[in-house]
C-alpha cells in the first residue's frame, strides 16, 4: 500500500490526482468521555439526559487529502445503499472535472459490494483500499477523534438534530483553514 500510495501522492503533487480518504463515524447524543480539570478532590459533573445508545449518527465523512477540505454527510445507517447515495452527495460536493479521483477506504463489507464499485466507477471514482487492520493510514481517524474532542466530549445533546448542527458546524469552521487540517490529520 505505502509503495503505491507514493506514486499516487507524486502524481497528486502533479496535479494528476485528488486523493480522498473515506471513512464512517457513529456519533452518539449522550456526551462521550473525556478528560477535563477540576478542583482537586471534586468531581466535574456534567449534566446529561442520559439518552440511549440507539440515539447516534451514523456519519460518512471525505477528507479531501490533496486541497485539505472535509465533507460529512449522514442519512440512516451505513450500509451499501447508503454509501451509494454518500458517492453521489460526495461527487456533487467534489465537483471535480479535471482531475483524477482516487477514494482510499477501509475493507468494511459494504465498501466492497458489487453495486457500490460500480458506482464508483460510474462517477469516476478509482478506488485504493487500506490494507486490513490498519487505522493508522487512514488521516480521517485524526478527523473523527478532533470532531469528538471539539463536539460531543463532555457535552450532552437536546437531540440528535443539535448534534447533526453542532457537526457541521465544526466542518464548516474548520474548512475556512485547510492549512489548519493539513497539518493536524
Amino acid at each position: 500500500f505505502v509503495t503505491r500510495f507514493q506514486k499516487l501522492y507524486e502524481r497528486m503533487c502533479d496535479d494528476a490526482f485528488v486523493v480522498i480518504y473515506l471513512d464512517e463515524v457513529h456519533l452518539h447524543q449522550d456526551m462521550e468521555v473525556g478528560f477535563t480539570w477540576s478542583p482537586v478532590g471534586e468531581a466535574t459533573w456534567v449534566p446529561s439526559s442520559s439518552p440511549g445508545l440507539s440515539a447516534r449518527l451514523n456519519c460518512y465523512g471525505a477528507y479531501n487529502f490533496t486541497d485539505g477540505r472535509c465533507f460529512l454527510w449522514q442519512q440512516g445507517t451505513c450500509d451499501s445503499d447508503q454509501t451509494i447515495t454518500f458517492l453521489h452527495h460526495l461527487s456533487a460536493w467534489l465537483n471535480e472535472k479535471r482531475r483524477k479521483v482516487v477514494l482510499i477506504w477501509d475493507g468494511a463489507s459494504y465498501h466492497k459490494a458489487k453495486k457500490v464499485k460500480a458506482t464508483c466507477k460510474q462517477l469516476g471514482f478509482a478506488l485504493l483500499p487500506l490494507p486490513g487492520y490498519s487505522p493508522d493510514l487512514n488521516p480521517i481517524e485524526g478527523l473523527w477523534k478532533w470532531l469528538r474532542e471539539d463536539v460531543t466530549q463532555l457535552q450532552c445533546h437536546d437531540s440528535l438534530l443539535a448534534l447533526w448542527e453542532d457537526c457541521l458546524a465544526f466542518i464548516d469552521r474548520i474548512n475556512l483553514t485547510p492549512e489548519q487540517i493539513i497539518t493536524r490529520l
